[in-house]
């Protein structure tokens, strides 16, 4: 299926900006409207869901009149406050978005929406139109004074407040009305049972929002080159965690397709381990340790959840450290560009994946070694824990990429076996901790003997993605990054020019070429891996190929949307596809800015694990 050009799709995926508050996220189009609100948690039913069908799924439009416009998005400095401006020879129009913070956790989110005229008179349309229960209820909207509410039967009430007249129809609320050079008009939209703000209260709360998005941004030690960039990623990355659960989810989405019009369409709204992970390490590494005691904390929870059977420790959890994930499929929704199904859960959650107690592990090593010490209750976890990895590891799993054929002995999940001992056998002797060392350090050199013996291909002159296999897969990058290998060994570099060769189109990096993968079981193709493609790069600078990892690393921050996000691919021509933001791309952003600048500056306290 040839892939399809975004300007054919009403609002392309990258020309979304997000906000939140900590407990959901709301995306917001380049033309002002609100597509797409899961409410009143990430993980809950969407109330505006147009992004993945028409606008009758539901949606938040206000705009100006004008048809000659042009449009821009940008964010405050060092915040999530997101602001659409409109541009044309009348004037010049703009919207303000952003959802205080609930950090008593006991209020439900608000939008809060402010209009302003910087220069000119315009007329603004509203449309606020939200379908309860994945655009699955009957929605009505009704008029009491000066705001509308949104009912439906089963469903919590939503209603939106105006400093405007608002009219209700259907399960809309309209208005239009005229602004004049520097009039403005405020809208909030929340629980229906929820003491919202009072108008008069919206000013401040703006400031005090604006406040605490600068002052957590201002914790971070990044110095180096692309610091706009990577500060945009941990703001991403923070927007994706549970400020009441510690958890951090993949993506703020579901359903947005791998290939518009295929069937790569999963749900995002989850807590991977592996991803999680990940993400703690690229938060610590700026200096944010607070998230990696929170997710630590909520890892625990996950433990206690299985019945402290490490062998039951599930590849994702619900943001609540919940174990039911089950898949289902919306068919009454169209999908974006027609990519059907539109599934919510995801049947991975039952999958077994063994790498994820690699990146678990390395976590839990990284949070020690830079935060709070392990306590005794985990450290037992972890006995436990690493107890099942020696058992186990010699098993076929699902990989990384979370194959839905048959079983597969992969590299990738070998590798995160062996950091999983390796972690925990440093740690153990760091904190003079007891531990089965003999049995542990023996398997580890096992894993080791049996990578290099069954995944080294000496014909081919390179490692392989499978045991005895022939193919490369994008997550073999992660070798060196786990010290598993120098990045410079003559048998790594191999593999990563055969990388290079096979994978990488103009710096833009396939996970593998489904044609050679039959476990992966689906029809069609995919986009390019974005966090493949900034591991990639961080390679390249670890083997001190300098040069071209800077010219990589900058083609790839061009395809970064105007507002600095990205989603989990790429198509041929940079366009942005799956779910977004993605965590796993802005970590990776962030890793290799990281290490790339302090290979151009000559630094050599580089932060390491």
């Amino acid at each position: 299926m040839p892939e399809m050009n975004p300007a054919a799709v009403k609002r392309p995926i990258g020309s979304h900006g997000v906000i939140g508050d900590l407990r959901t996220c709301a995306l917001i189009a380049d033309d002002g409207t609100l597509d797409y609100l899961c409410w009143p948690n990430l993980d809950s039913p969407s109330v505006f869901t147009a992004l993945l069908d028409s606008d009758q799924a539901g949606l938040f439009s206000l705009a100006p009149e004008w048809t000659d416009c042009r449009r821009q998005q940008l964010y405050l400095p060092d915040s999530n406050i997101l602001q659409t401006r409109w541009l044309s020879q009348h004037g010049v129009a703009e919207v303000t978005d952003f959802m205080p913070l609930c950090e008593a956790g006991d209020t439900q989110p608000r939008i809060i929406r402010r209009v302003q005229v910087i220069h000119g008179e315009v007329r603004f349309h509203l449309r606020c139109a939200p379908v309860h229960d994945y655009s699955r209820a009957a929605t009505v909207a009704s008029l009491d004074q000066d705001s509308v509410t949104f009912a439906a039967q089963g469903q919590p009430a939503l209603r939106l407040v105006a400093s405007v007249p608002l009219e209700a129809q259907g399960n809309a609320a309209t208005c239009s009305f005229v602004l004049s050079h520097g009039q403005q008009a405020e809208f909030m939209f929340g629980g229906a049972e929820d003491e919202l703000l009072t108008l008069e209260n919206v000013k401040l709360c703006q400031q005090e929002t604006l406040q605490f998005w600068q002052r957590w941004s201002a914790q971070s030690h990044y110095r180096g080159r692309w610091r706009e960039m990577v500060n945009r990623s941990a703001l991403a990355l923070k927007l994706l965690t549970s400020l009441k659960h510690g958890s951090i989810a993949a993506a703020a989405t579901f359903g947005l397709p791998e290939h518009v019009g295929g069937e790569r369409n999963w749900d995002y709204r989850a807590t991977w381990i592996r991803d999680a992970s990940f993400s703690v390490y690229a938060l610590m590494r700026l200096g944010y340790n607070d998230e990696a005691k929170a997710f630590n904390q909520w890892v625990g929870r996950c433990m206690e959840n299985s019945q402290f059977a490490p062998e039951h420790l599930q590849v994702m959890y619900r943001l609540d450290s919940g174990t039911d994930l089950e898949e289902h499929t919306l068919d009454h929704l169209s999908g974006y560009g027609g990519s059907r199904p539109v599934r919510i859960g995801n049947h991975a959650y039952s999958q077994l994946q063994l790498d994820i107690y690699g990146e678990l592990m390395d976590a839990v090593y990284l949070a020690n070694k830079y935060g709070e010490a392990i306590s005794h209750k985990g450290w037992q976890h972890i006995i436990r824990m690493i107890d099942h990895v020696c058992d186990h590891w010699n098993q076929a799993d699902a990989g990384i990429w979370e194959m839905r054929g048959e079983p597969q002995h992969f590299l990738h999940s070998r590798l995160m076996c062996w950091v999983a001992i390796d972690r925990a056998l440093r740690l153990g002797m760091k904190r003079s901790l007891s531990m089965p060392y003999d049995r542990w350090d023996k398997v580890r050199g096992e894993i080791r003997q049996d990578i290099w013996a069954h995944f080294w291909n000496e014909d081919l002159g390179h490692f392989t993605s499978t045991r005895d296999g022939k193919s490369l897969d994008a997550s073999m990058l992660l070798m060196p990054l786990f010290r598993f290998v120098s990045a410079k060994d003559p048998e790594w570099l191999a593999t990563l020019d055969a990388i290079k060769t096979h994978l990488v189109e103009d710096g833009m990096v396939y996970r593998y070429h489904t044609a050679d993968t039959p476990a992966d079981a689906l029809d069609g193709q995919e986009g390019a891996f974005a966090a493949c493609s900034f591991w990639y790069v961080e390679c390249l600078a670890r083997a001190d190929r300098i040069d071209e990892a800077q010219v990589e690393f900058e083609k790839l921050l061009r395809y970064a949307n105007p507002l600095g996000l990205y989603a989990e691919e790429l198509d041929k021509r940079g366009y942005a596809l799956g779910n977004t933001p993605q965590a796993l791309t802005h970590l990776a952003l962030i890793s290799a800015a990281y290490y790339l600048d302090r290979k151009l500056t000559g630094d050599r306290s580089l932060w390491q694990p």
